[in-house]
């Protein structure tokens, strides 16, 4: 009987939450892909960008947005579940009952847990492949002389040469955005369609108004013979628009884990910088650490609230909380590039912070 007793609460209390969290997802995401339409509206008339299309580069890039805005679903959505019992009296026959507030808090964690477990899955796979494909079909509809290939090479047209990259990223640095591609290989063509030279960089960078490829081999075909050349960098007259480049490269926050560790992988055999990389890999390693962790200890501070606020005060307490964990996350990040902490322990800083916190909440008002 108690066994049957625990099954129904626990259904209970998650069917309260599972609806508050999916109807502030629903808003959430709602607004953001509106106001990302919105956005699409100004480039519609450029090039075959039409309506049609900035509806559907919208909708593409939906799955990343339900990843992205499910921290704040999870929480605000949790505070709001338990916020409804509250208010139909539910929530305090269970405490009247004898049922611990961390046992309360154990069920709403329990639907967090299966919608967190989904949600990853969608940030591991239909996520990464709807913003390639939506970037992909920008940019074809807005430019004829880049283009994303699938895998998410980059492939662009510089008169008669052309050029392919295996991945890209931006940076900023003391003298502005840099735009790096990694994997580089250039084919110049004559006008009668011969290959004359092909290019292979390790990278290409552009930098203070210029191109340099790095560690380069260059071979020049002539008509019965081929020429080699090798060297450590090399000035490359290209007129590739940076900016357009920039855009056909996907943010770090956006690849998948696999994705991520290949870039890792890559730069540090070639002795490059990674910790741009490795601290996107550890974000999202530590992403379901941080929505489960930021939610179940949310609650325990909203107990009180609970009783004698309305949905106002539930929103205010996880919008507040919500921006405090993202700055002392962003700042335990950065501190951690400055003074050399390895991202894993960056990354641990916040969510170990919030639960010493939320234990000493309990020991006090439990």
């Amino acid at each position: 009987m108690t066994r049957w007793r625990f099954k129904r609460v626990d259904r209970l209390v998650g069917l309260s939450v599972l609806a508050a969290v999916g109807l502030t997802w629903f808003v959430l995401v709602g607004f953001d892909a509106f106001t990302i339409f919105v956005g699409e509206l100004n480039d519609v008339g450029r090039g075959s960008y039409t309506l049609a299309k900035a509806a559907s580069y919208t909708l593409l890039t939906v799955p990343r947005r339900l990843y992205e805005m499910f921290g704040y679903a999870a929480l605000i959505g949790g505070l709001a579940g338990l916020g409804a019992l509250a208010g139909t009296g539910e929530l305090t026959a269970l405490r009247a009952a004898g049922m611990s507030k961390l046992r309360i808090c154990a069920s709403v964690a329990l639907t967090l847990v299966l919608l967190t477990a989904l949600v990853v899955a969608i940030g591991e796979t239909l996520a990464p492949l709807g913003e390639q494909s939506a970037r992909a079909l920008a940019l074809s509809a807005k430019s004829k002389d880049v283009s994303l290939a699938k895998g998410g090479s980059i492939w662009a047209r510089d008169g008669n040469t052309f050029v392919n990259a295996g991945s890209g990223r931006t940076r900023q640095t003391d003298d502005g955005e840099v735009v790096d591609l990694s994997r580089v290989r250039v084919f110049e063509f004559d006008d009668d369609g011969r290959l004359t030279t092909l290019s292979v960089a390790a990278r290409a960078e552009h930098a203070a108004g210029q191109w340099t490829l790095y560690d380069l081999r260059r071979t020049v075909f002539a008509e019965a013979s081929a020429t080699s050349t090798q060297s450590a960098e090399m000035q490359w007259s290209s007129g590739l628009d940076p900016d357009v480049l920039a855009l056909s490269i996907v943010n770090l926050d956006y690849l998948n884990l696999r994705d991520l560790g290949r870039n890792i992988a890559y730069l540090e055999r070639n002795g490059q910088d990674s910790r741009n990389f490795r601290e996107a890999y550890w974000a999202r390693l530590f992403y379901p650490v941080n929505v489960l962790v930021l939610a179940f200890c949310a609650l325990p501070f909203a107990f009180g609230a609970l009783r004698s606020g309305g949905l106002a005060k539930r929103l205010f307490i996880g919008i507040v909380l919500s921006i405090g964990f993202f700055f002392l996350q962003r700042a335990a990040v950065n501190l951690g590039a400055v003074y050399g902490l390895p991202p894993a322990l960056a990354n641990m800083i916040p969510p170990a912070l919030l639960i010493a916190l939320a234990f000493a909440w309990f020991r006090r008002f439990a």
